[in-house]
């Protein structure tokens, strides 16, 4: 395996995901991309203590211009790069469905590995809408790996 792609979100949980993607991807000598879908515009005026080295923005935002957010979201992948401080990583920002973009980049970047968290949601909520993580599972040919985060 040479291509670890992990999947990060607008969270501070999403450390712990990149720090066992991190890991895994050094054991392996591996290529490694921090890949993140920006699919809700509205999750990026939440103000969260810092997190893998990003602040936030402190900068006031028009919540009608989607490029502000792109710039946030830019922004917090390369913070996330710097954070860990290592060779052989990319990013990659995309809009649209988070498990769709998914499954299209991790196949189109030729990734051998696909890491991301899985999240604690209620019962109904995964019978009716489902998760990112179920939705990635079951398309995907290319191995997934889990980190669970409690939320």
């Amino acid at each position: 395996m040479k291509k670890v792609m992990i999947t990060v979100d607008y969270n501070p949980n999403a450390e712990k995901v990149v720090r066992k993607g991190y890991e895994m991807a050094q054991l392996m000598g591996a290529e490694l991309c921090l890949f993140h879908v920006l699919a809700d515009v509205r999750y990026y005026g939440v103000q969260y203590e810092p997190f893998m080295g990003y602040e936030g923005y402190a900068f006031p935002v028009d919540y009608n211009i989607q490029n502000e957010f792109v710039k946030v979201a830019q922004d917090y992948l390369e913070k996330t790069k710097k954070h860990l401080n290592g060779e052989n990583i990319t990013t990659h920002l995309v809009e649209g469905d988070t498990a769709k973009k998914i499954l299209e980049y991790s196949e189109e970047w030729g990734a051998d590995l696909i890491v991301m968290g899985t999240h604690s949601h209620g019962a109904l909520e995964k019978i009716f809408l489902g998760t990112v993580a179920s939705s990635v599972l079951e398309r995907t040919k290319i191995p997934v790996y889990m980190v669970p985060i409690n939320q």
